[in-house]
């Protein structure tokens, strides 16, 4: 359903994987989990596997207007970029963390806390970073996930300024009020998107990728809430966009760390988040990460990937559980899929 709003260091352990049925995310595996917290329910639209999927009939539009010879950039890795960390950090935080107060731009869309940010909660781009300064921090002790935007400590971290802020129930399905932002742009979580170097050394990624367009529409479809922009033309991707990596695609010649995740742009495809370079996938810094390696993923072209219909998986407008097999699928449901 369109919705349309105004207002060389290898990894050593990996696993090889050959093609999967659609099945429920359950039969397939638990819920990905980080330090022990499971990031949505299995059933969630974050974690269920689109490669048995429709695609949308604008797939091969999307794919041009984002850039057809445009290739695939791991927004991510070890080492430091413009003095800081590569990708978009994280924190887990254990219950009783103190909170502090935050201040929002638009605070008419954001959540008010207090949030449990330590003072020296890591910022994306590092403390002087002057882009989207994303912080996100997982309590284990609750299960809840604190994003904000831009954010900027204030008296030493005793209060925290941002753009937006949201928070999330991993344990649950909620989705953000329609028409609200978080701390994307698409008014989706962060952390649940991101590429891991645990689950990648794992060897399996189960769930979809964040990844960035340079123009979108005016438009988001499920499970996004929130657009950002003013284009209303039909080959504008909305927000929430599902894309996946094409069944037939060769992925035999790449390293082992970059075949898990095309192995995860295959089965789980990636949603498009935000506003940015195209074919942008985001994930977590971490000095463990093969820069080198990494690079591999550069060779893919966007024509490689094909945008998904995943209206068919939508139980309820304002809930992120996705239809999955076992429960049934209706008549007209079933034709889609065939």
């Amino acid at each position: 359903m369109l919705l349309d709003w105004t207002g060389s260091r290898s990894i050593g352990r990996f696993v090889l994987f050959g093609a999967l049925a659609w099945v429920h995310a359950a039969a397939a595996g638990e819920s990905p989990t980080i330090a022990g917290q499971p990031i949505f329910p299995a059933d969630h639209i974050w974690n269920t596997p689109v490669d048995q999927l429709p695609l949308d009939s604008q797939s091969a539009v999307y794919v041009a207007t984002i850039g057809a010879e445009a290739t695939v950039h791991p927004d991510f890795g070890s080492g430091l970029y413009n003095g800081g960390p590569i990708g978009i950090p994280y924190l887990v935080v254990e219950a009783g963390q103190p909170t502090v107060p935050v201040s929002f731009e638009y605070d008419d869309e954001s959540d008010p806390g207090p949030y449990p940010i330590p003072s020296d909660a890591p910022i994306e781009g590092g403390s002087a970073a002057d882009g989207d300064r994303h912080v996100l921090v997982l309590d284990r002790g609750s299960g809840l996930l604190y994003e904000l935007f831009a954010a900027f400590p204030q008296g030493g971290g005793e209060s925290w300024s941002a753009g937006s802020g949201a928070i999330f129930d991993l344990n649950g399905y909620a989705l953000r009020p329609a028409g609200w932002t978080s701390a994307d742009a698409a008014g989706l979580p962060i952390l649940p998107g991101l590429v891991r170097y645990d689950e990648v050394a794992a060897g399996e990624i189960r769930h979809a990728l964040r990844f960035t367009a340079p123009q979108t529409r005016r438009a988001w479809v499920w499970p996004a809430r929130h657009f950002a922009s003013d284009l209303t033309g039909p080959e504008y991707p909305p927000m929430g966009q599902r894309f996946r990596l094409r069944r037939d695609f060769d992925e035999s010649g790449f390293a082992p760390e970059c075949q898990v995740i095309l192995r995860a742009l295959k089965r789980y495809g990636m949603i498009l988040a935000d506003n940015g370079s195209a074919w942008f996938i985001s994930g977590a810094p971490d000095e463990r990460w093969d820069n080198t390696a990494l690079r591999q993923l550069r060779q893919i072209p966007g024509r490689e990937f094909e945008a998904v219909d995943c209206s068919g998986l939508m139980l309820a407008e304002d809930s992120a559980q996705a239809l999955q097999p076992q429960t049934g699928l209706s008549a007209d449901r079933m034709d889609r899929y065939r």
